[in-house]
């Protein structure tokens, strides 16, 4: 899957595993930026419509197995429920819109693809399948891999929409990356990938951001006289998608966004035998963290990116 090790979706700020991403921000209005690239682009297919990704594929079929895939359908679809008790606008078929009609505070060209916060649901949902499938990467051998990344991937899309909609201590967004072409697409095949950012004051008593999921209960108390620092999760880029620089870019998109909502410091972590996304990083202008001994001993290490230089 892609880059970044993805923790289960109900903690706030889910972690990642292997992870890849941008920066270049267009607040309402484009800024010149020069894209990075993990690998050179791999060429086009002269401007027909790409095969649709494996990932893709499998979202539809599981949440709708009755639609069409003519992306010229255009009639709204209700999907198979993915809670019972939180309905969604989840509409499979709809057309991907333009990127001058989507926006967006946030935006980043880059070659064929453009990195822009999430605005639709389809693109929350798309955003929950890449993890889902991170997540299940090293069990696609189980027979009931399936479901269970149907299952995550349901119980992520609810959380990510939860938390990018609830803007009370932390600002959450959600970007994605997204197919930038002149080929008529549904939303679905558009996204290849996502990466979220939390921008908020420490806690009481924390000095780094906690591990993911590891944030005591008791120190849910904000520090609003200590500066803000931005802290990225759940980098995800789709496996037909890889090395054209999309991990890259969004990350960069994503620091540029935290530096403008006030973030001077923005970590990230990233589980230590990772060696990829460790480069990664580091092209990215990531450094380690002095840690203590107790944090060493994790599988994790904690890497920072300071945003006002």
């Amino acid at each position: 899957m892609a880059s970044g090790a993805v923790a289960p979706p109900p903690p706030p700020l889910a972690g990642g595993r292997r992870v890849f991403g941008g920066r270049g921000v267009l607040l309402r209005r484009r800024l010149a930026a020069t894209p990075m690239k993990d690998e050179p682009v791999i060429s086009t297919n002269s401007g027909k419509e790409e095969m649709i990704a494996h990932s893709v594929n499998v979202a539809r079929k599981a949440s709708i197995p009755s639609v069409s895939s003519n992306i010229s359908n255009r009639t709204p679809v209700t999907p198979t429920p993915l809670h019972p008790a939180e309905p969604s606008d989840l509409r499979f078929n709809r057309l991907r819109p333009s990127i001058e009609k989507s926006d967006c505070k946030y935006t980043r060209y880059f070659g064929r693809y453009v990195a822009r916060e999430a605005i639709m649901d389809e693109e929350y949902w798309i955003a929950a399948w890449l993890r889902a499938e991170d997540h299940y990467e090293d069990q696609s051998g189980d027979r009931y891999v399936e479901s269970f990344k149907r299952k995550f991937a349901s119980q992520e899309f609810h959380a990510l929409k939860k938390r990018c909609g609830r803007q009370v201590g932390e600002k959450y967004t959600c970007f994605v990356a997204v197919k930038n072409d002149d080929v008529t697409r549904t939303v679905v095949n558009s996204v290849v990938g996502t990466v979220d950012l939390c921008v908020r004051h420490p806690l009481h008593g924390e000095t780094y951001p906690a591990e993911p999921g590891n944030t005591p209960f008791y120190s849910r108390i904000y520090q609003p006289d200590q500066p803000k620092f931005g802290y990225l999760t759940n980098v995800c880029v789709a496996k037909y998608a890889r090395r054209q620089g999309i991990a890259s870019n969004m990350l960069l998109l994503a620091i540029d966004a935290a530096r403008l909502d006030g973030a001077e410091s923005i970590y990230i972590h990233v589980h230590k035998d990772n060696l990829p996304a460790r480069r990664l990083y580091d092209h990215v202008g990531f450094k380690m963290v002095d840690m203590d001994g107790a944090r060493q001993s994790s599988d994790l290490c904690l890497l920072s990116f300071n945003s006002m230089h």
